[in-house]
């Protein structure tokens, strides 16, 4: 915004463009002076201005594989007293990140063509006994030996998993393996019949009669 009244300053004035644009002429000049004077600035600001290039000379010297808390940490070694947070938002505001290992994991790929069934709960979990609503979902876990996706049902009243699987590939078996553990520890209750409607976040949800 500064350059761009910078640019065009000399045509139309500093007030005529702050006035189009969301910008005060304060602000302007007050931005203007500071990069005249920098002791002008407030010492937040100094500090910024000294750790900036210190963080990007450590991420480039380290092939831009260094995430913050490597980055902070080499800073410490080299003497630089400086938080961890600091860095983290500095390294952010400068869109520097470090390398990220493993591949990205999703569990839902919305269809949004595709007519969704209706939500039989009106998002309503909440059960006045054990058995009248399970709810149930799927997600990933990353472990040492890689991703692995885990589906489970709860009893919405007990608020207790009675029902789960853990499979290295997402496929229909999995979610229906957990459902059939849930059926069998409730096999002994009467009345256990069951819908069940998947959302267009991926979640079920299932009511027991």
């Amino acid at each position: 915004m500064v350059s761009f009244i910078d640019a065009h300053r000399d045509v139309y004035g500093v007030e005529s463009i702050c006035a189009q644009v969301p910008i005060a002429p304060s602000l302007y000049y007050e931005h203007k002076a500071r990069e005249a004077e920098p002791a002008r600035m407030p010492p937040r600001l100094q500090r910024d201005g000294l750790l900036v290039p210190e963080i990007r000379r450590v991420h480039e010297e380290n092939f831009h594989v260094y995430g913050a808390r490597k980055v902070w940490r080499q800073l410490g070694r080299e003497d630089f007293r400086v938080a961890r947070c600091t860095v983290e938002r500095l390294m952010r505001s400068l869109g520097l990140q470090g390398a990220v290992r493993g591949r990205k994991c999703r569990t839902t790929i919305a269809d949004d063509s595709t007519q969704r069934p209706l939500d039989r709960v009106k998002r309503q979990f909440q059960a006045s006994r054990p058995n009248q609503l399970w709810v149930a979902d799927f997600t990933y876990v990353a472990t040492w030996a890689g991703f692995v996706y885990v589906a489970f049902v709860i009893d919405v009243f007990a608020r207790r998993i009675i029902g789960w699987r853990v499979a290295r590939s997402m496929k229909a078996e999995l979610v229906l393996d957990a459902l059939e553990q849930a059926l069998w520890s409730r096999s002994g209750t009467k009345g256990v019949s069951m819908f069940t409607n998947r959302d267009g976040a991926g979640r079920c949800c299932s009511q027991a009669s």
